[in-house]
């Protein structure tokens, strides 16, 4: 019997310091506890901190997505060096795999990937995956690597997602952590912080979406601390962090034609020519431009925009649910996403 799969996502925040350095105390006590599971576990590991390590190193850095890109081929060596260099002493070897998201909605590349990683697993290695930053075209602007580990949990059929966070799970308005959460609604994903962090690109907000499309797709997920005590093994035990219950089982087949979508969006609506054009000029997207809503959605996630061809226009994230949009549809003045989170495709 196959081991189970386990794929681990560490933010940038947790191994890096203020300054971008690589927190090299934390990064060990990680490796040390995914060497102690290392035979019970096909493990993946979705690094964040490629950026924030390489960006010490380029002049006058403002966060541009070409200075973003810069900063990855930089940290990206930088990064796997350590890795390799703390997981050496218990006889553990790493591999590298830079994706992206043409190699899940394209079924024969889909197909190479994971017989690679199975060549890794058989040989007892360990894939550190990341984005491919250098070449990426859909610019970082939604998630980075929640939705990659998300994709590789989905594709492979993971029974464990974890994310590794700076904070140690999913809080309530009294800010107390919730233990245990059996579906994902809108008055959860109401809880998340729409800031993010000063490192990374996800937040709670992306953490949420990617953990409600997973636990779809019948795989248990946690959102944890990944600098508490032993908190990789303890979040496998259910003790520490937000437990997110798997939904339900989902066949292969079912799986495969999610992933070929070629992208993670929860819902799907049609707008009308003059929304088009508003969003061609850069604008934001009102609720009197839509024509029809497909797929429904939540406050906070991501859905695909359409022209009334049914040609894919652009992704947002919702600022208002679907059933909002209904109610709003007649409001020239109201948004249902704002031009800072629109991404024409």
């Amino acid at each position: 019997m196959e081991k189970p799969i386990l794929v681990l996502k560490i933010g940038t925040a947790s191994i890096t310091k203020e300054n971008g350095d690589l927190d090299q105390i934390t990064m060990v006590d990680i490796v040390r506890q995914l060497a102690s599971i290392h035979k019970k576990y096909r493990i993946v590991i979705v690094s964040s901190g490629a950026v924030g390590t390489g960006k010490n190193l380029l002049k006058n850095y403002s966060g541009k997505i070409i200075e973003r890109k810069a900063a990855a081929a930089i940290g990206n060596p930088l990064l796997l060096n350590r890795y390799a260099q703390f997981f050496a002493p218990y006889d553990i070897a790493i591999a590298q795999s830079l994706c992206e998201r043409q190699h899940f909605s394209n079924l024969t590349q889909f197909n190479q990937l994971k017989q690679t990683f199975q060549e890794l697993w058989a040989n007892e290695i360990i894939p550190i995956a990341n984005e491919n930053d250098v070449v990426s075209n859909l610019e970082l602007k939604f998630s980075d690597n929640d939705e990659l580990a998300t994709l590789i949990a989905v594709g492979f059929g993971a029974s464990n997602l974890l994310l590794g966070t700076s904070v140690p799970g999913l809080v309530d308005k009294d800010n107390n952590i919730i233990r245990r959460i059996k579906k994902i609604d809108e008055s959860v994903l109401s809880l998340a912080h729409k800031e993010q962090s000063a490192m990374g690109l996800g937040g709670m907000v992306s953490k949420l979406t990617f953990a409600r499309l997973a636990t779809r797709m019948g795989i248990k997920t946690t959102i944890f601390g990944i600098r508490s005590e032993s908190g990789i093994i303890k979040a496998l035990e259910d003790k520490v962090g937000t437990l997110f219950d798997a939904q339900k089982d989902i066949d292969p087949e079912t799986r495969t034609a999610w992933l070929s979508s070629g992208n993670l969006v929860t819902g799907k609506l049609q707008i009308e020519k003059k929304g088009v054009n508003d969003l061609l000029k850069g604008n934001s997207l009102k609720a009197i431009s839509v024509i029809k809503i497909i797929e429904n959605f939540e406050k906070g996630e991501i859905f695909e925009i359409q022209n009334g061809h049914g040609s894919s226009l652009a992704v947002a994230r919702a600022i208002i649910s679907s059933k909002e949009i209904i109610e709003k549809i007649k409001d020239t003045r109201f948004e249902i996403a704002t031009s800072q989170d629109i991404v024409m495709l």
